[in-house]
């Protein structure tokens, strides 16, 4: 299973409610969630065969900020 991790501005339940939508509609993800309390704001997500592109296009979408984390 892939690890992915991200720099975001989900900084809230709010937001976090905002992108589920969108991050669970990506089949390839099997799992994911938001360090709200991490200043990077970060989101780390789980799937066999979850691409970076995937995420970022699915969080964009929602109207936040994201970008990998190296």
């Amino acid at each position: 299973m892939n690890t992915l991790r991200f720099k975001t501005t989900i900084n809230c339940g709010g937001c976090v409610r905002a992108v589920t939508g969108p991050l669970d509609d990506e089949t390839a993800i099997s799992s994911w969630q938001v360090d709200t309390d991490n200043p990077d704001k970060i989101l780390t997500v789980q799937g066999d065969h979850v691409q970076p592109e995937q995420v970022i296009r699915a969080v964009q979408e929602a109207g936040f900020e994201i970008e990998p984390v190296v």
